[in-house]
């Protein structure tokens, strides 16, 4: 089993890279997130999952822990496959998919393509339990950043483009619309 890759990327697709390791180059499926991280990197290191089916061996890969234990708590959901989960991923920061599984909302969820209403809620339903331990200050600002991540991406910006600009605002601005602003014009001194 695969668990992690350091090596050199070859080159980047769609929705993978080939990554060099000592001469083996190993195909790697990214979320959309990951993707717009390793674009530009010439060395990359991956925490990997190694997904295994009968007719299926495949590697995903994420640039943080919290992602790949994430993405192996969506799969272990029946009808949640390694596609819908990068989907997932793509679209929220995994503190994001928590608030919004804590908060029993499922609106986040299921802004993926092929994640239903009864599919989300029984997302919610099963992982409630298994995510309960973020604090309530972190719940109410990724809230925030969820909500301000939604306007950032309605005026244009990819989700990684405005995660990577809220990173930078200060976590005393609590709202919304500060934040956003805050963010554009981080987005501006680039």
């Amino acid at each position: 089993m695969i668990a992690k890759l350091k090596g050199k990327i070859e080159y980047v697709r769609d929705n993978y890279a080939v990554v060099d390791v000592h001469g083996v180059g190993y195909k790697v499926y990214l979320s959309a997130y990951t993707f717009g991280k390793v674009a530009g990197m010439q060395e990359i290191n991956l925490f990997i999952h190694t997904y295994v089916r009968e007719d299926t061996l495949a590697l995903y890969g994420f640039l943080a822990f919290e992602e790949l234990e994430m993405f192996e708590l969506l799969i272990s959901i029946s009808g949640i496959g390694p596609k819908a989960a990068t989907g997932i991923l793509s679209i929220a920061t995994p503190k994001t998919i928590k608030t919004a599984i804590l908060n029993e909302d499922p609106s986040i969820l299921t802004k993926v393509s092929g994640i239903g209403k009864k599919t989300a809620e029984r997302v919610i339903l099963e992982l409630k339990n298994k995510v309960a331990d973020i604090s309530t200050g972190e719940k109410e600002k990724v809230a925030i950043d969820s909500d301000a991540i939604e306007a950032l991406v309605s005026m244009g910006y990819t989700n990684s483009e405005a995660r990577d600009a809220l990173k930078s605002v200060p976590n005393d601005v609590k709202d919304v619309g500060q934040r956003v602003k805050q963010a554009l014009r981080n987005m501006g001194k680039r």
